[in-house]
């Protein structure tokens, strides 16, 4: 009588899967995880098995947040909204110590906070120059210092998502403060990928194309929308949850193992068109 010793499950489609983008055992920091943008990735990386701190300024005034952590709550996922200012560097460090304090080790990082204007550029005070690229730039730096020196001083493999925008290498008029400011959290993702890869740290950027949110809504007007439409392969705005595959992919140390320095581009081909 023979017996086969080989007792491994066949592969499903749901264990492939689940081994390539499962999240499970990870911990994601989300900052500007109240937004629509934000929100949507916070859900995909709770439904794909990571415990989420969402960041954001406050919880009392903030719906969407609110919103944001039911509907991961309703799904089975893990979530806490932790309050901090992201252009502050001790409320950033105050997120890591929460989140270590209680035996989490956050290593996935996503830097979503992000504001827009519709001046003119002759019209472009200092105070809101400054405002904005705080807001984009100033607290990507920010909080790679913060999470990048406690991952460097335990050994801890991470992956940073950055959120760019197609602005960043296609100047867009109407908004110059934002796409300057998306311009150089490109090249902050490029320079940090090339000095944080030898230790396991993956840096990436993803760039959305036209999705409608709060930050950008003063600028769509019927005008602007049509233009964006006849620049757009797809004839349509993205729809946020449209973001999770792009996410899932950077922030996963088996399917994105290999992407680093990388700008993924999800924007119904606008970056495509030419004329």
């Amino acid at each position: 009588m023979t017996t086969n010793e080989n007792t491994a499950q066949p592969s499903t489609p749901e264990r492939f899967l689940a081994s390539l983008f499962s999240l499970r055992g990870r911990c994601a920091v989300v900052i500007g995880g109240t937004g629509v943008l934000g929100g949507a990735i916070s859900e995909a990386l709770a439904a794909a098995g990571a415990h989420v701190a969402v960041v954001g300024r406050t919880l009392k005034t903030d719906e969407h947040g609110r919103t944001v952590l039911d509907r991961i709550g309703a799904q089975g996922g893990s979530a806490e909204f932790l309050a901090a200012d992201c252009t502050r560097r001790e409320d950033l460090q105050s997120v890591l110590d929460r989140l270590v304090g209680a035996g989490r080790t956050p290593d996935i990082l996503v830097n979503g906070a992000g504001i827009n204007s519709a001046t003119p550029f002759l019209e472009i005070s200092d105070e809101e120059w400054q405002r904005i690229l705080d807001v984009n730039l100033n607290s990507v730096r920010l909080a790679c210092q913060v999470f990048g020196r406690y991952w460097l001083d335990n050994g801890v493999a991470a992956s940073v998502i950055n959120i760019a925008s197609v602005s960043a290498e296609l100047p867009l008029s109407r908004v110059f403060t934002y796409a300057a400011s998306k311009a150089a959290v490109l090249n902050l993702t490029r320079n940090l990928a090339r000095e944080w890869a030898p230790h396991g740290i993956r840096v990436n950027a993803l760039s959305p194309g036209f999705f409608p949110a709060e930050q950008n809504r003063k600028v769509l007007t019927p005008e602007r929308v049509e233009s964006i439409m006849r620049h757009t392969p797809l004839r349509r705005f993205g729809s946020p949850e449209e973001l999770a595959g792009a996410v899932l992919l950077l922030a996963s140390s088996t399917a994105g193992s290999f992407v680093v320095g990388a700008n993924l581009v999800v924007d119904g081909g606008f970056t495509a068109m030419t004329i």
